[in-house]
């Protein structure tokens, strides 16, 4: 028996656990065109947010319905390991049992690492099951799993040996608390409230008044928000033609509290009108200052340590936190008469994505890659369409920032994570290989070094950015296993499944990840990883601020998905989504998914319940069929243009209308049986009723990709079924013949019928009550195929058709007036007076449009599509005046 209510808590876990019995999503290679899509691996830390479900719901939508169009569909999943984010948890986990990660070492750590990732680091991946994600999971993969551990260490080997990676000192973000470099991805730019100081230099060998003061012209000011960094000045630069410190050139100044002396250098890099016009050059803490550096050839002091203290070479405040250095600082050069002023100032600072600690621009001895020739098939590619991102305006960000690109650090001070196979022996010497047994075979063969060993070698320290595993995701997880008894990547995957078809992500990760998957793809496939990039907005609350769990503004999923179902929230995220615009997340959106569904159920249990006659005298589909068949058949053709040009919000809205408006609303509407006696429901017609089943299985099929669970539950009761099939690997609709007069009648039907209920409910007139409807026509055979439904559906009495004005309200649909004849029906002098009310509003509303257009002004000045409306509002006024006036006659 259907039950009353949609209970979505009753079918989701149920045909989940259906498909994944009956391995629907599993895939391997065969004679079908393979769809293939990779997940963005979430971090193995992660749990499952708003951006995912979004971005989740979207890949089910594109795997699900390729599915069903046949192709082999592979989704593979898989989790990343996160190293700066993993590493965090685990030594907040030690803390907590009193254990420090330093004192017990690098192999007990890592233990504990997995021991921690075994936990907790399927979460996501079991949460997106509630989702309903049809990923194919026997494939599921992780980054620090040994085959793809193995691809790693054998690409950067690789790439060494081209000579593409090298070791060398270069400006890095440096995080203090974490004591490990990050990319620019993982830093959060935010206002930060500081004190902008202006400090005196003293001019070396200047005089002074004698009485302590230095005068004016021996001094000069800068303005620095990082007091705490005076220390590494090296130099004191001016622009060359600002005639304030022309006479200074090629002089000295002091700093403040250590007195070292340093050069004034001259550089247009400086800009004379902001500030004091004195910049002060830091070239260890500053990436423009070291660009300047580098350009004058000055020295580099480095004042800071790892943990963000401050070092010998500072002289003062040794070991002391840079933060509590910089208020001490402040009020030294307040006591000695160095400090002029300290204002606020609100600046920019970057921030940690993982600690929270405020990122310092350092030089660090790191590994870096060459990007500059790896990253020209990358650019080419995208810029010709080989690789199309949708919506294509990301393109030119794309080309601004690769035409751009800095070589990138792959190295991070951390212990989880694929460690750099670089090993170096007591003399320096860097041997490069993938084992240390490898690395000993090579130093004794390139040196002679033959009494070397093993223990004579050791390892670098550090592990490999992370998004340097992440760039081989597309090929990493179909590469042949290594291990021979690995079923995840059987020989043949990747020449079958690359390049992958789409991918879907975030654009913020754009050039962090995206790019180099294509660098890696051409590097190392010769051709693109993917052949789409569709990129999502970024989920925010309806006051537009980004969701996090500090502002308490995000909802928890699973929460939505308990209280609104699966398929109503996965409907509510891609309601208001179009690509790369950010979604405004409101409950609303949800509760709008969840009605749709209960409209789906509704209109189900109503067709489900009718009686079946058996009369087989009637053998032609009535007009309704056909109409809706024609109407199904123009939205497939429109729902394909949205797919094929990634307009999923605009896909999901088109059979949204379709099933709520056309099916639900109207066909289901015009088809429905009357009432025999003692209010029995009449029975339906074979013929129509199997035709409204097949209307209604089509229907479930296109909605399938959008919401998998109702449509499965309701395409198991109607569908002729065999056991162990679904919805999910069921032939998608294809259209069939579209009759456009057909869809115009219909249209024109629909408009006559919304008009003449507008009528009743304007003049508060039973539903139940017939009227008369005269229709002023030549074409009298144009209406004739509609009169029932226009009776059926518009509760008219008698329709009549006539060559002249006839008696009733007039109103004009598609070039064609109408009369409904409500006499007796209303009170006529109110009538009247609400008649005569809305005509002299009408005639003052006439007179300001003709008093504008009358404006010569206005018309000499006004923008052509402006004279456009007035003159349309005219029209419409002037129309809507004579029905009044012939309305108010026939009263």
């Amino acid at each position: 028996m259907i039950s009353k209510t949609y209970n979505p808590t009753d079918i989701e876990a149920k045909w989940y656990q259906y498909w994944l019995d009956n391995r629907f999503f599993h895939s391997t290679p065969d004679d079908r065109e393979p769809y293939t899509i990779v997940i963005p691996p979430p971090n193995v830390t992660g749990v499952l947010h708003m951006g995912h479900m979004l971005n989740n719901t979207i890949q089910d939508v594109l795997i699900r319905k390729a599915r069903m169009e046949g192709k082999n569909a592979c989704w593979v999943a898989g989790t990343d390991h996160a190293s700066i984010a993993t590493e965090a948890k685990v030594v907040a986990m030690l803390k907590e049992r009193g254990i420090d990660k330093l004192s017990i070492g690098r192999e007990k750590f890592l233990e504990y690492a997995w021991e921690w990732t075994y936990k907790y680091g399927g979460i996501i991946l079991s949460q997106l099951r509630k989702l309903g994600a049809s990923c194919d999971w026997d494939r599921t993969r992780f980054t620090m799993e040994p085959a793809l551990y193995d691809a790693v260490i054998e690409t950067f080997v690789d790439l060494y040996n081209k000579g593409q990676i090298y070791r060398g000192i270069r400006m890095v973000n440096w995080d203090p608390q974490g004591r490990t470099a990050v990319s620019d991805e993982e830093v959060i730019t935010k206002e930060v409230q500081q004190k902008l100081c202006y400090i005196r230099y003293e001019i070396q060998g200047s005089h002074s008044d004698g009485a302590g003061s230095t005068l004016e012209k021996d001094y000069v000011t800068i303005a620095t928000v990082r007091p705490e960094t005076i220390m590494a000045d090296v130099a004191i630069a001016v622009h060359p033609d600002d005639e304030r410190y022309a006479h200074l050139h090629g002089k000295k100044v002091l700093i403040p509290l250590i007195n070292r002396a340093i050069p004034i250098i001259t550089d247009e890099y400086v800009t004379m009108d902001f500030g004091t016009g004195c910049l002060k050059v830091t070239p260890a803490h500053d990436p423009n200052d070291y660009a300047l550096g580098v350009k004058h050839n000055l020295p580099v002091i480095d004042i800071l340590n790892d943990d963000g203290t401050l070092n010998e070479k500072a002289q003062i405040f040794v070991g002391v936190d840079r933060f509590a250095a910089r208020k001490a600082i402040i009020k030294q050069l307040e006591e000695t008469g160095h400090l002029v002023v300290a204002e606020d100032y609100k600046s920019n600072v970057g921030f940690s994505e993982r600690t929270n600690a405020v990122i310092e621009p350092k030089l660090s001895l790191q590994w870096f890659l060459k990007m500059g020739d790896l990253s020209k098939p990358a650019l080419e590619n995208v810029l010709n369409d080989t690789i199309q991102l949708h919506p294509a305006k990301f393109k030119n960000m794309y080309r601004s920032w690769m035409e751009n690109v800095h070589d990138w650090c792959i190295s991070r001070q951390l212990w989880w994570g694929h460690q750099i196979p670089a090993f170096y022996m007591k003399d320096g010497r860097i041997i490069v290989a993938k084992t240390k047994k490898e690395a000993l075979r090579i130093a004794r063969e390139k040196y002679q070094l033959f009494a070397l060993s093993e223990a004579d070698l050791t390892q670098d320290e550090d592990v490999l950015d992370t998004w340097f595993s992440s760039w081989l995701w597309p090929m990493a997880v179909f590469k042949p296993s290594y291990d021979p008894n690995d079923p995840k990547a059987a020989p043949g995957d990747l020449d079958y499944y690359y390049p992958t078809n789409d991918l879907v992500t975030a654009p913020e990760i754009l050039f962090f990840w995206v790019a180099r998957m294509i660098i890696a793809g051409y590097e190392y496939q010769g051709r693109e990883p993917f052949k789409n990039v569709y990129l999502t907005g970024i989920v925010r609350d309806k006051q537009g601020r980004k969701m996090s769990k500090s502002l308490g503004n995000s909802p928890d999923p699973l929460d939505l998905i308990d209280q609104f179902g699966a398929d109503g929230v996965r409907t509510g995220m891609l309601f208001s989504s179009p690509a790369g615009n950010d979604l405004l997340y409101d409950e609303k959106l949800v509760e709008q998914g969840r009605n749709f569904c209960n409209k789906i159920w509704n209109a189900f249990r109503l067709v489900k319940g009718w009686k079946v006659s058996d009369d087989t005298s009637v053998v032609e589909p009535p007009l309704a069929v056909l109409w809706f068949e024609s109407k199904l058949n123009q939205t497939l053709i429109d729902l394909e243009d949205h797919f094929s040009k990634y307009r999923m919000s605009d896909a999901l809205h088109t059979v949204y209308k379709l099933i709520w408006d056309d099916f639900c609303s109207q066909y289901l509407e015009m088809i429905k049986p009357g009432y025999e006696q003692q209010d029995q429901v009449r029975p339906i017609d074979k013929v129509t009723y199997d035709a409204t089943i097949d209307f209604f299985e089509r229907l479930m099929k296109l909605a399938h990709p959008f919401m998998p669970f109702i449509t499965e539950e309701i395409w198991q009761e109607i569908s002729q079924r065999n056991e162990g099939e679904s919805i999910c690997v069921s032939k998608y609709p294809t259209p069939g013949t579209v009759d456009k007069s057909l869809l115009t009648d219909f249209d024109m039907l629909f408009e006559i019928i919304s008009t003449v209920r507008n009528v009743r409910n304007s003049k508060q007139i039973n539903p139940k009550t017939e009227l008369p409807v005269a229709i002023k026509t030549d074409d009298k055979n144009r209406f004739t195929p509609l009169e029932g439904l226009i009776r059926k559906l518009a509760v008219v009495s008698d329709i009549s058709y006539v060559t002249e004005k006839a008696d009733g309200l007039s109103f004009m649909i598609r070039s064609v007036e109408f009369f409904v004849n409500i006499a007796g029906e209303i009170d006529v002098e109110q009538e009247r007076a609400n008649i005569e009310k809305e005509l002299a509003y009408t005639k003052g509303f006439l007179e300001s449009v003709l008093k504008k257009l009358s404006n010569e002004k206005f018309v000499a000045n006004a923008k052509p599509d402006v004279i456009d409306r007035e003159r349309q509002k005219l029209a419409d006024a002037e129309a809507k005046i004579k029905t009044l006036e012939e309305n108010l006659a026939a009263l």
